[in-house]
């Protein structure tokens, strides 16, 4: 097995999170990639193993209108400032993959304006699709030309062009002799030339052991693209959409059909992710904040190679505009996020999940079968050399018992929870908190499986005095202050522990609070999904 096996993701793009100016001006190299240097112990302590990060070399604008193949952009700094980024993620343990936007080039490029300046006579005229000097375009080319997505600024590259093929392999091969990169996510790939591709693959193989070819596809059967010729895996867009609307609409039945209409399709390394930076984020996109908890679960336990857009983890918004996707690429300052381990509950789950799928081999090897399947409630088993791992979610307001064939083993633990579950007559019956999941693995003599017991606190200010208590306890303890609460003050300015004594103040007007209603309230420490909950009485 190769390391993108067992690979766990973080995606960052490079000219959002640094800040660097929307254009390029092309002038002195500003070295904004080594601000980002510090991202590279987070990415380690959030457990993560690789990094996706791109687009990083010259362009005009948003970095996939490619100027210079062979120079970091200039917003971003040097190429020895990226060889020397690459080297410090190697040595924590972090492999690297880089944007390749090989579909097609900026304007700027060579090729184009050889094209500009010396027309008919450019030798570079067949670089490029249907270049024809009878047509013309916005830019007042006095030609037109085959581009991506409508947009003149990107020019269709002709990939069947031996020259174009032996260019784009000499800019690997000085990828990986000047950066020592360990793989592509090939850009637009659901429109890259099959031919080209299966070059691109043979190049990769030459380059370097385990060079790994990522490639952008939305939609169709991805075998087409996931093969021993072409690419090694691709951007699984079906289960993106899954994930949200299977828990916006609680259908869980939409999840598992998408995850066996993947299987159909063979035993594909899809890279699976809940945002990226094309599409809006997960926080945004929940109805229920709460989901981001089963969401994430889901994701780095179904089959394929889990991914973490930068800041999603610490559960921040970003909305796509009409016009811009600025907001999906913002600037962040890591120091703002310095306790985010301890302290954001978002953090602490994206961080657990990361260490228990490192140390569960079932998990990235391991074959996928459906066990409880509800609108509600979802369960699979991740088989693995006679060990089974029963992953177990749940999007319902309510907490839910599920009842589950088991594997070998005679005692499982939560390895979120620390919970234990026996084994009876082949089987573990488990209780799921709502909106809320669990990873179920063998315990005993089985060294690898450790649990990880989220222990988050979110504290919040009360309104009688400045003691603070854990928003997540079940219940208060018997020394502890009662949190009151201003019925005139705004949903959105109160706190989550005033949220949890007005709704539950709200609820015993409705008649008896059970403990179990009790318990309810507190787990939920979504400020947004309280704030919702509690408008929603009357």
């Amino acid at each position: 097995m190769s390391w993108y096996n067992e690979a766990i993701f973080y995606h960052i793009y490079p000219l959002g999170l640094s800040g660097a100016p929307k254009q390029n001006d092309y002038s002195t190299p500003m070295h904004r990639l080594n601000t980002l240097l510090p991202w590279i112990d987070h990415i380690k302590a959030i457990g993560c193993t690789a990094l996706y990060i791109g687009p990083l070399f010259e362009s005009v604008g948003h970095g996939y209108e490619t100027t210079d193949y062979k120079k970091l952009d200039s917003r971003l700094g040097t190429n020895e400032d990226l060889t020397a980024f690459v080297k410090v993620c190697h040595e924590k343990g972090i492999k690297v993959i880089f944007d390749g936007v090989f579909n097609h080039t900026g304007r700027d490029f060579f090729a184009f304006k050889d094209i500009q300046k010396n027309r008919e006579h450019s030798p570079y005229l067949n670089w490029y699709c249907n270049v024809n000097f009878y047509g013309n375009n916005e830019y007042n080319d006095g030609f037109s030309y085959d581009n991506w997505g409508g947009y003149n600024l990107l020019v269709k590259l002709n990939q069947r062009n031996p020259d174009v093929q032996n260019y784009i392999c000499d800019v690997i091969r000085y990828w990986v002799s000047e950066f020592d990169v360990d793989g592509i996510r090939l850009d637009a790939a659901d429109v890259l030339d099959f031919d080209f591709m299966r070059m691109l693959r043979r190049t990769a193989e030459e380059v370097k052991p385990d060079f790994w070819l990522m490639g952008e596809v939305i939609h169709g059967d991805y075998s087409r693209w996931v093969n021993g010729e072409t690419l090694h895996s691709v951007t699984n867009y079906a289960l993106h959409k899954a994930l949200y609307s299977g828990h916006n609409d609680h259908n869980y039945f939409e999840i598992a059909h998408t995850v066996k209409y993947l299987q159909n399709m063979g035993n594909l390394d899809l890279y699976n992710f809940v945002d990226n930076h094309d599409v809006e984020r997960i926080y945004t996109k929940l109805s229920n904040k709460a989901h981001f908890t089963p969401v994430h679960i889901l994701l780095y336990t179904l089959p394929g190679v889990p991914s973490i857009y930068y800041g999603s983890e610490f559960g921040i918004e970003g909305r796509k505009e009409r016009s811009s996707d600025d907001s999906l690429r913002p600037a962040l300052s890591l120091d703002d996020y310095e306790t985010a381990l301890g302290d954001n509950p978002c953090t602490a789950l994206v961080a657990a999940l990361g260490q228990i799928r490192q140390h569960t081999p079932a998990l990235s090897y391991g074959s996928y079968t459906e066990l409880h399947l509800t609108n509600r409630q979802f369960a699979f088993a991740r088989d693995l050399n006679d060990v089974r791992v029963v992953v177990t979610v749940n999007n319902d307001d309510n907490a839910a018992s599920m009842d589950l064939p088991s594997g070998n083993a005679t005692e499982y633990i939560g390895a979120l929870s620390g919970q234990k579950a026996t084994v009876q007559d082949g089987r573990i019956n488990v209780t799921v908190p709502a909106n809320s999941g669990e990873i179920w693995v063998p315990d005993g003599d089985m060294p690898e499986y450790k649990p990880f017991k989220i222990e988050i606190s979110v504290k919040e200010e009360t309104v009688t005095d400045e003691e603070s208590i854990p928003a997540d306890s079940e219940e208060p303890s018997a020394a502890a202050e009662p949190v009151h609460f201003d019925p005139n003050k705004s949903p959105e300015d109160m706190s989550v522990a005033e949220l949890h004594a007005a709704i539950l103040t709200k609820m015993a007007n409705n008649g008896p609070v059970t403990d179990q209603m009790q318990k309810t309230v507190n787990e939920n420490i979504w400020h947004d999904s309280l704030v919702n909950w509690l408008k929603s009485f009357r």
